[in-house]
């Protein structure tokens, strides 16, 4: 049987390789015709040694010698990147720009395959690379990383850009957006949005490329979005390939926290009863000022509530686009004797394998930053959630969560962390309260939707389910 080879390029964010490594080989177990290429570029941020700073294996590491119809090509620095200067104005523009200065070095990779390629899959922000596809005769497919809600919000964003020419306004009213049954507040459209200075602009070019693409798939699955799938089905935009809930379950393609740390936190959830603790976590490039974590310890320890935080040091403030780091010492930053006092109750780490500490039967909610990787991982282990974004889409994300699909708390969906709004104590307490205690009826309803779509994301994936079935129609596509 003649093999069929695919060329994947992520992006260089973590979340957007793991969702891609875990992407590629469902392809391969779904048809042994297919063999992968996967054409991994540099993290524009990645500290030096001098800075202290660990840095974690990538993603691709677990991808080994002995999965031989993987290939992992790690690309040089390209030869003439974007100034760093441009950060000034737009992260989104910068790094859309990053990734577009590839492009001869992904067209040289993609010449030097023997055989011939049959697909080309690219990440959101990689969408320049379809030129490379078009020149190479080979057909381009968008592997959209994050939900159809996010994907809509951007349809929305390039046919403002097209009609109008200008970016929002947050003074504006609320938005009738077409992809959301509800109105959608200025708030929470993602902060590019916004930006006159290239971020408005970068992404509604992504969004017009898509467009021309041979389809677009999406890691999410039909009965988490009707609504929106629906609205992008009728709107002239390529086929949609719902092919979630693509997840890490087993962590494999995570990079190794502290295995000491891991193991005390496992035998301490072990000791809580099922359901009672609240996880604080905000993805891999979430972290507070000090003020802010003041205001998250009074708030838990005012609830009564059993947690588990995940607190991460900023980086510093002329490399903030860096990962956050460790604390060396947790009581440097926490209130005076918190830690004594929520002893045997709550417990302050750093770093964990989120998905690990979601599976865990004592895990009752989950204050999240909205990252869909985290999104999907709380659905599968139907841990209801509070919304609290942080950065990139996770505002959308948020108000899809709490708005239109009712399967988390706000917490506040227009947060983000350059906003220099401090959320409360308060505020902090009577969100948590709300998910976690028996007596709420809004945190029951929460609890309820998300028990109902967790079954229906594992059916989703099973022989005969919704995305089972849209996988092989792109499969189908591919080799046609």
């Amino acid at each position: 049987m003649e093999t069929a080879e695919l060329v994947f390029v992520p992006s260089s964010g973590v979340g957007h390789l793991v969702s891609t490594i875990k992407f590629v080989t469902q392809f391969l177990d779904r048809h042994r015709r297919f063999n992968a290429t996967i054409l991994v570029m540099k993290y524009p941020f990645t500290p030096t040694p001098t800075d202290g700073i660990s840095d974690p294996p990538p993603p691709t590491a677990a991808v080994s010698p002995a999965t031989p119809r993987i290939r992992v090509i790690h690309l040089p620095l390209p030869p003439d990147p974007p100034s760093r200067q441009i950060l000034s104005q737009s992260f989104e523009k910068y790094y859309s720009l990053y990734m577009e200065s590839y492009k001869a070095l992904v067209k040289n990779a993609i010449s030097d395959i023997a055989v011939p390629v049959v697909g080309l899959v690219l990440d959101l922000f990689c969408s320049s690379m379809i030129d490379v596809g078009n020149e190479l005769g080979v057909d381009s497919y968008i592997f959209f990383t994050s939900g159809a809600g996010f994907l809509g919000s951007m349809f929305h964003i390039e046919t403002r850009d097209r009609q109008i020419g200008v970016e929002f306004d947050k003074s504006e009213a609320d938005s009738i957006i077409p992809y959301f049954a509800h109105p959608v507040p200025m708030g929470a459209l993602p902060q590019f949005a916004f930006n006159g200075g290239g971020g408005f602009s970068s992404m509604a070019l992504h969004a017009r490329k898509f467009k021309e693409s041979k389809g677009i798939i999406v890691n999410t699955f039909a009965e988490l979005e009707p609504y929106t799938l629906s609205s992008l089905s009728e709107d002239g935009i390529p086929p949609i390939y719902t092919v979630g809930p693509v997840l890490d379950l087993e962590s494999e393609n995570r990079p190794t926290p502290d295995e000491n740390q891991s193991k005390e936190i496992r035998v301490w959830l072990d000791n809580q009863p099922p359901s009672s603790v609240v996880f604080l976590c905000f993805g891999s490039r979430g972290c507070f000022t000090p003020a802010q974590v003041m205001e998250v310890a009074k708030g838990l320890e005012s609830s009564g509530v059993r947690f588990l935080w995940s607190l991460r040091r900023p980086p510093p403030p002329h490399k903030k686009f860096e990962l956050p780091s460790d604390y060396t010492d947790l009581n440097d930053v926490l209130p005076e004797g918190f830690q004594e006092r929520v002893k045997g109750k709550g417990r302050v780490c750093g770093w964990v394998r989120q998905v690990d500490v979601l599976a865990h039967r004592a895990i009752g909610g989950f204050v999240s930053h909205c990252g869909w990787n985290s999104v999907l991982e709380s659905i599968w282990h139907a841990v209801p959630l509070v919304a609290w974004p942080q950065y990139a889409e996770q505002q959308i994300n948020a108000f899809v969560l709490v708005r239109e699909l009712k399967l988390a708390v706000e917490m506040k969906i227009d947060y983000h962390r350059d906003c220099g709004y401090l959320v409360t104590a308060d505020q902090i307490e009577k969100a948590i309260r709300c998910l976690m205690a028996d007596d709420d009826a809004a945190g029951e309803e929460v609890r309820k939707r998300m028990k109902e779509i967790s079954r229906k994301s594992r059916n989703a994936v099973i022989h005969g389910g919704s995305s089972y079935i849209s996988f092989q129609n792109l499969i189908d596509t591919m080799l046609a």
